[in-house]
């Protein structure tokens, strides 16, 4: 067990690219949808503040959301929380993260994907760190090196950033001020 929470900080301390899904992860994957067709989805607070601390502390870590549905409230709350990539109606994910990979310079052992279902499974064996929330499918917690204490929606990116930031020793600075 030991050995493995080592090989986790060091895969996390390489990271450059946080990429993920959003329904299962971002969300709890619930989907109101409106008589207009307009989808709500509801985000967790704790993982809008792991952005604010990854850009409040100027740490050089991008984000990609990678979704295979559409909505406007992504393309809303995407723009809010300055995430630097977005795709949407995507379900060829892995090609969608090795175009990112391609455009920030970046080698797999860079990247971390989160991801909860079987879309999120080609991306998460290309990441060099693969992770998944608590509650994700039995053959997506078979792929992956983490699997978060938080389900879907529960703060799962906070937890992830939080792991990221304390393995390369940037959590005091994220952190300034806080604590």
């Amino acid at each position: 067990m030991a050995a493995h929470r080592a090989m986790i900080r060091r895969k996390a301390k390489n990271i450059k690219l946080i990429a993920m899904d959003i329904d299962g992860v971002l969300t709890r994957g619930e989907i109101i949808v409106l008589d207009s067709q307009e989808e709500v989805k509801i985000w967790n607070v704790k993982d809008r503040f792991a952005f604010h601390l990854v850009q409040r502390g100027k740490i050089n870590i991008k984000f990609a959301w990678i979704t295979g549905r559409h909505s406007q409230q992504v393309i809303d709350r995407a723009r809010e929380s300055d995430i630097d990539v977005l795709y949407q109606n995507c379900m060829k994910k892995k090609e969608a993260l090795q175009e990112i990979a391609r455009r920030f310079g970046l080698s797999p052992a860079e990247i971390a994907f989160i991801g909860d279902d079987l879309v999120d499974v080609p991306p998460l064996r290309y990441a060099g760190l693969a992770i998944c929330p608590s509650d994700a499918t039995t053959e997506v917690i078979k792929e992956v090196d983490y699997v978060t204490s938080a389900s879907g929606g529960m703060g799962v990116l906070r937890e992830v950033v939080d792991l990221v930031l304390k393995s390369q020793g940037l959590w005091k600075k994220a952190t300034e001020g806080y604590l």
